[in-house]
């Protein structure tokens, strides 16, 4: 790769830092998916006593790159995504690691190859803490900023994932589950 693939490639990366999502902030702020994905990957990194026999390595890699094609698409939430906008992404993200050097451009369509798949142990725990941090995040936004389908799906989304990846992780998921109850019952109870 040249100085100059590299820059490129950054520049674009950046664009991350703007894209927001939709969920907000505890202080209402629009989250970037940068942001997400530094928590994602945080989340990854805490996990590394938790859980045994796999590549947090590559891991934390699915973790930081995941989101990458949204540099080029932006964020569409998930429960308004189309097998067409994933398609898109997909195809987005490819473009552009194409504009890396050769064994950098393999490495990574590997990694999202795998990603995709679902197929890994390493794949499962990415796709259950990307999965999980949303509903966190939603947990800590203010519930005015939910729309109403939120209240049951922040419920349900992602169990299956964290179920599937590692006890621990289902262990954690069902916690936030409780606080998503928690904070529906504060906000009966507030009215």
């Amino acid at each position: 790769m040249t100085p100059k693939q590299m820059m490129d490639f950054l520049h674009i990366a950046e664009r991350l830092k703007d894209n927001t999502r939709h969920c907000t902030t505890s202080k209402r702020r629009q989250e970037s998916v940068a942001e997400h994905s530094w928590r994602v990957s945080l989340m990854a990194m805490m996990l590394v006593h938790e859980v045994s026999d796999v590549d947090f390595y590559k891991i934390i890699q699915m973790c930081i790159l995941h989101d990458l094609g949204e540099s080029i698409t932006g964020d569409i939430p998930a429960f308004w995504k189309t097998q067409h906008d994933s398609q898109k992404e997909e195809m987005a993200v490819f473009d552009l690691l194409d504009t890396l050097s050769k064994d950098l451009c393999d490495d990574w369509k590997a990694l999202f190859l795998e990603m995709e798949a679902q197929q890994t142990k390493e794949a499962k725990i990415y796709k259950a803490l990307d999965k999980l941090e949303a509903v966190i995040q939603h947990n800590e936004s203010p519930l005015d900023t939910w729309l109403p389908l939120e209240y049951e799906l922040n419920q349900t989304y992602g169990t299956k994932e964290a179920e599937a990846a590692d006890a621990f992780l289902a262990a954690l998921r069902a916690l936030a589950k409780e606080d998503t109850k928690q904070k529906l019952i504060q906000e009966k109870t507030s009215k």
